[in-house]
């Protein structure tokens, strides 16, 4: 790796073990994720892609190796400094996680009060405005999590991941439950963030839909490390029976096909 593509990289896992017990779920496992790329991570059941986010943003300490975001050991940080470091993060969990008895307006607050200290009237300002960046409509932040669709969950989940302003986006299976029309709109909405905030964003998916039409590079992770990572096509090409079955069988075709499709005029 060039001395430029190094100082390029925000996010470096070299030399990352993951073990639950006997298990072990990565081992050597080494990745890059660029500046301002977004990065899916793909892989079989079982190969610990959610493992791996959580490794990163600080939830889960891995047995081995070291995890650098903007160039800090986030592993050996003193807890202030890693907490100021973790604040540069948003995280989309795979089901929302939002707190059920708070408002979608409250939810997107509450990192804004206890984080950033802010008051309860200038949260709830700053609230709105991420309310709407999300593509939610102004009376969604009254509603409460039960109240809304999937795909409002979604969005108000992604909400309340960009209160701080992070400079990275995590998202775990961001699209998963969601009907294809309500899939595609939520791609296009990280696409336009992440050129209009100049967002870094690491996608954990299965869907080949995202993967075709926002992704820059593939990780796949397989044999308890990165199998690969480098743009689609190259990924697609590698020799590996996963991998061809992933993206070569009749769900990658046609996510391929509707990827170059021309659009309606």
């Amino acid at each position: 790796m060039s001395a430029g593509q190094a100082s390029s990289n925000v996010i470096e896992v070299r030399g990352l073990r993951n073990q639950f017990g006997a298990q072990v779920v990565h081992e050597a496992l080494d990745l890059d994720v660029r500046r301002g790329e977004i990065l899916s991570i793909v892989g079989g059941s079982g190969t610990g892609k959610s493992v791996l986010l959580r490794s990163i943003v600080g939830l889960n300490r891995p047995a081995a190796g070291t995890v650098h975001v903007f160039g800090e050991n986030l592993l050996a940080l003193p807890p202030a400094a890693r907490s100021r470091l973790e604040r540069r993060f948003g995280v989309l969990f795979q089901k929302g996680a939002l707190f059920s008895s708070l408002t979608v307006a409250e939810n997107v607050a509450l990192p804004l009060i206890e984080h950033a200290g802010l008051r309860a009237a200038d949260a709830a300002r700053l609230a709105a405005l991420k309310i709407a960046l999300a593509g939610l409509p102004a009376n969604a932040g009254d509603k409460y999590p039960a109240d809304l669709s999937g795909g409002m969950v979604k969005r108000a989940a992604l909400a309340r991941a960009l209160a701080l302003d992070p400079d990275i986006l995590f998202l775990d299976e961001p699209t998963a439950g969601l009907d294809p029309i309500g899939a595609a709109a939520f791609d296009q909405l990280i696409l336009t963030l992440r050129d209009a905030l100049g967002l870094t964003v690491f996608i954990v998916t299965h869907d080949l839909d995202t993967i075709h039409t926002i992704t820059d590079r593939v990780a796949v992770l397989a044999q308890k490390r990165v199998l690969v990572n480098d743009t689609l096509e190259a990924v697609a090409a590698t020799d590996d029976a996963w991998i061809r079955d992933y993206f070569h069988g009749p769900r990658g075709r046609a996510a391929q096909a509707a990827a170059h499709a021309p659009e309606n005029p």
